[in-house]
């Protein structure tokens, strides 16, 4: 994260997840354009119209229940909602970069009541009820900001392999950020590893998870931001950066309690998420035939499910 112009750890400010899944996704987008709206389909899931091809995971009903586990791994791995020392009288304007299913501007909203909370994403997969003071745009946030009010906080996470320009980006965070503003990044290296050599070059828990990532390099997007955004901060001309790095368990086979519970809900977010994260860039970027992909992935299930794989990533 980083000022423009020390963080603290952030308030609790968790989400009971069977409440967020039980929620209607949103009508949200019924009166948008076609181009908006009008969802191609592909191996049987749904993705984004608008810009299409830019994001490569899926946009339907279990991306969205699987985004809302890693708002759960997200907020209990760091402690709360946020790190950024952010002023609630003085906080504002606020944005949500990629805001999936708002739930994170959602509960800031209620947090920061009289701030206005802005959500940004390329599909419109908001909840149908959000307070009177979230409002959700669909639009790609690479291309030109053309509103000329700044932000007082501009928050963005998981954009990791969805970015074309990371510095680019970052740079035109600090441009529109008022003086004394925060902009505050959480992502992730999406590279798995283990600290015990229980995963192995071989496995193919670590051959599907690299495949993956080379494939978004194909694409021209970033699929380990989480350690280079430090430089990335700094070269925009930030002030008073903070860098933390939280390991993320796959799997409740941590000892300690909280990561043993971060890892459970990633094991259940990874195992749900493996046909949406492989099936566009597999046989799209890599070629691979579909039943190809799916005997690859029920090796991949078969690592997940070994107790003795201790495999994490960063964020």
């Amino acid at each position: 994260m980083g000022e423009r112009g020390e963080a603290s750890r952030a308030t609790d400010g968790l989400i009971d997840v069977s409440r967020i899944l039980k929620h209607p996704i949103s009508s949200y987008g019924t009166s948008l354009a076609s181009s908006v709206v009008d969802y191609p389909v592909e191996h049987g899931r749904r993705y984004h119209a608008f810009r299409s091809g830019r994001y490569s995971r899926p946009n339907d009903e279990p991306e969205m229940e699987r985004l809302l586990l890693l708002h759960e791994i997200m907020t209990r791995a760091i402690g709360g909602l946020y790190l950024a020392p952010v002023d609630k009288e003085k906080t504002k304007r606020v944005l949500d970069i990629g805001t999936g299913t708002g739930v994170w501007a959602i509960s800031i909203a209620e947090e920061f009541p009289n701030a206005t909370i802005i959500g940004n994403d390329l599909s419109a997969n908001m909840p149908a009820f959000v307070p009177p003071n979230v409002k959700f745009e669909v639009d790609d946030v690479e291309s030109p900001w053309l509103g000329e009010s700044k932000f007082d906080w501009v928050f963005t996470r998981y954009m990791a392999a969805s970015i074309f320009d990371w510095p680019r980006l970052v740079s035109t965070i600090h441009e529109n950020l008022a003086p004394n503003g925060w902009a505050e990044f959480q992502d992730f290296d999406l590279q798995y590893y283990s600290d015990d050599a229980s995963l192995q070059p071989t496995d193919p828990l670590l051959v599907w998870i690299s495949s993956l990532l080379d494939a978004a390099r194909t694409l021209g997007r970033e699929p380990n931001p989480g350690s280079k955004l430090a430089g990335w901060v700094k070269d925009a001309g930030f002030k008073n950066i903070v860098h933390r790095r939280y390991k993320i368990p796959i799997g409740p086979w941590p000892k300690d309690p909280l990561l043993k519970e971060v890892g459970a809900y990633n094991l259940a977010q990874v195992m749900g998420g493996l046909e949406g994260l492989s099936m566009r860039l597999y046989t799209g970027v890599l070629m691979w035939k579909a039943e190809e992909v799916q005997a690859l992935l029920a090796k991949v299930r078969r690592d997940l499910a070994d107790p003795k794989i201790h495999a994490m990533f960063d964020l």
